[in-house]
């Protein structure tokens, strides 16, 4: 069985460490279950493929784009989706932090 491409688990760690964040904010202070429940097991599970992902990819690499590109999408999600102000500054904070991640990845090789 050939090896699952850490690029693939890592996108999957980052799209339920999103889901488990929308989760913790419709929780709404754990008084919703359902989304309780979820917030759990999304952050549960992202750490689980965040784990398989750094076996294969620098620590440094992985980390920075999983928190990275999960703060930009909740940032997005926050303004588009939640309620939360838009605004360009807002905007700009973002494309910097997707500015920096994709830097890092460009900055120097990577085991996978």
């Amino acid at each position: 069985m050939a090896a699952v491409n850490p690029w693939l688990i890592l996108s999957v760690a980052i799209a339920l460490e999103i889901a488990g964040t929308v989760c913790l904010k419709l929780a709404d202070g754990f008084s919703h279950i359902v989304p309780s429940v979820l917030t759990f097991l999304f952050y549960g599970l992202a750490f689980v493929s965040l784990i398989l992902a750094i076996k294969r990819v620098d620590i440094s690499v992985a980390y920075a784009i999983w928190s990275g590109v999960g703060t930009a999408a909740i940032a997005v999600i926050g303004m588009t989706f939640l309620g939360e102000p838009f605004s360009w500054h807002r905007v700009f904070w973002v494309a910097v932090i997707v500015v920096g991640v994709v830097g890092l990845q460009l900055g120097g090789p990577a085991r996978a």
